[in-house]
C-alpha cells in the first residue's frame, strides 16, 4: 500500500506542478495546505480511520514530490544537496523523538505529540525518498527501471534482514519506509516520462487515477480482512 501511495504521490505531484502548469511554488503551497488540513483531522482523530490515514500518507508523498522539485529546480540546490538537507531534517526529528520518548516505535502511538512527531518524520522521509530517487536517475544516470530495481532491492534486503537477523524491527521499519519512496518516485517517473527518456509516456492524470484505484482496492480488502478477524475473535470469545 505504501509503494502504491508513493507512486501516486509522484505522478499526482508532477501533474499538479507540470501538467496543470502551476509551477513548483504554487504546487508546494497547494499540496502543503491540503496536507495540513488532513493532518489536523488525522491527529485529532480518536481512533484509526483507514481512509483518513492513507489520504494523509498520499498527501505527504505528493507534498514530498513538490519539496524535492522545489529544492532542485526552483532553488537550484540539486538533488544531492537536497537529499543531504532532508537527511539532516529526518535525523533531527527522529533524534528529538527518541530523546523525548526513548523509543521510535510507530505502534501503538496514542499521544498527540508523538503522532505529530511521527508525521513530521514521514514528511521528511517522503521528501528525502523523492530527492534520492531523482538523484539516482538524474545524477547517477540510471534509467527509471534501474532506479526502481536498486531501491526495490534495498527493500528486499530489509525484508530478508527482518527474518534472518536480530536487527531492531524499528530500525528496519524506518529503513524500509524511507526506501519505498524512491521506489515509488522512480516507478512513477517510468510510467509518465517520455519514451525517449526511458518512460512509458502515460498521461500523469491517467497514471494517478490507476494508482488511486489500485490503492483503493487494496485498502478496501485490507479493511475488510481486519474487520473479519475482529468478528471472528468476538465469535470465539
Amino acid at each position: 500500500m505504501k509503494i502504491i501511495a508513493t507512486t501516486l504521490g509522484e505522478t499526482a505531484g508532477d501533474y499538479i506542478s507540470m501538467s496543470l502548469g502551476l509551477g513548483y511554488y504554487v504546487a508546494f503551497a497547494v499540496t502543503f495546505a491540503i496536507l495540513a488540513i488532513l493532518l489536523f483531522f488525522q491527529i485529532q482523530s480518536d481512533r484509526y480511520r483507514p481512509a483518513l490515514y492513507w489520504a494523509a500518507i498520499i498527501a505527504t508523498t505528493t507534498a514530498g514530490t513538490e519539496v524535492s522539485d522545489l529544492m532542485d529546480r526552483s532553488l537550484g540546490l540539486g538533488y544531492a544537496v537536497g537529499s543531504l538537507i532532508l537527511v539532516a531534517g529526518l535525523l533531527s526529528v527522529l533524534a528529538i523523538w527518541y530523546y523525548r520518548d526513548r523509543d521510535l516505535s510507530v505502534y501503538p502511538i496514542v499521544r498527540k505529540d508523538a503522532e505529530t512527531t511521527y508525521w513530521l518524520a514521514i514528511v521528511f522521509s517522503n521528501s528525502l525518498g523523492t530527492a534520492f530517487g531523482d538523484f539516482l536517475t538524474s545524477n547517477l544516470g540510471l534509467s527509471y527501471i534501474q532506479g526502481a530495481l536498486v531501491t526495490g532491492s534495498v527493500i528486499g534486503v530489509v525484508i530478508a534482514l527482518h527474518y534472518i537477523s536480530n536487527l531492531s524491527d524499528v530500525f528496519l521499519f524506518w529503513l524500509a519506509f524511507i526506501f519505498t519512496r524512491p521506489f515509488g518516485a522512480t516507478f512513477g517517473d517510468f510510467l509518465t516520462k517520455p519514451i525517449k527518456d526511458g518512460g512509458l509516456s502515460l498521461p500523469r492524470d491517467y497514471a494517478s487515477a490507476i494508482a488511486f484505484i489500485l490503492l483503493a482496492f487494496v485498502l478496501f480488502f485490507s479493511v475488510r480482512r481486519e474487520r473479519k478477524k475482529v468478528r471472528n475473535s468476538h465469535s470465539i470469545e
